[in-house]
């Protein structure tokens, strides 16, 4: 098993602050979640939208009480600096089995609000959000969405993600999905480019 340091709370970037879920996000989070164009990405169907304020106030604490339970894992809300909004989520969470069991993998993902969609947040966000993976001890972070998922794929290239292709999930979800590896020196590489 991994043994790192935890997370940071809070990591600035140029336009955004990678940070912890406060309970002032809980009507943002209902305005994201309850959206069928956003949660058909998120899981498996039937896609159940999120129900009301009670509920959003529930996911704020069960996704911070993540971090409690696996100090390798963290969801973080993502804010822009310049205005307080938040645009979404991006999240390090274990890649539990279907047969209940967990063997070490890791996923880095994120959701944005369509409000807050073309801007650049997702891969700004998602790049700081592994480099804090990676100073807490993960080697490598999984990325993976629906084949037709073509917005995330684009994230995940930007981020300079090494693409697997269309594979098999059957231990996650069951079905096809296209996943990408992200290691640090994809990261570096992009940087370098830049």
């Amino acid at each position: 098993m991994l043994t790192g340091s935890d997370f940071p709370e809070r990591v600035e970037t140029p336009r955004l602050a990678v940070r912890r879920f406060g309970d002032a996000d809980a009507p943002r989070v209902l305005s994201i979640l309850s959206r069928l164009d956003v949660i058909r990405w998120l899981g498996n169907p039937p896609f159940v939208p999120m129900a009301d304020l009670d509920a959003a106030r529930a996911w704020v604490v069960r996704v911070n009480a993540r971090e409690a339970e696996d100090p390798l894992q963290a969801w973080r809300a993502l804010e822009v600096r310049e205005t307080g909004v938040m645009a979404g989520t991006v999240l390090v969470s274990r890649m539990e089995r279907i047969d209940g069991g967990f063997v070490g993998e890791y996923e880095l993902g994120w959701h944005l609000h369509p409000d807050s969609a073309g801007h650049g947040y997702a891969t700004e966000g998602a790049a700081a959000h592994a480099r804090s993976a990676f100073a807490a001890g993960h080697a490598s972070l999984v990325i993976g969405m629906y084949p037709d998922n073509a917005p995330s794929a684009a994230v995940a290239r930007r981020l300079g993600a090494e693409d697997l292709g269309e594979v098999p999930d059957d231990p996650w979800y069951g079905g096809v999905s296209r996943h990408f590896t992200l290691r640090p020196e994809h990261l570096d590489a992009t940087e370098k480019r830049e």
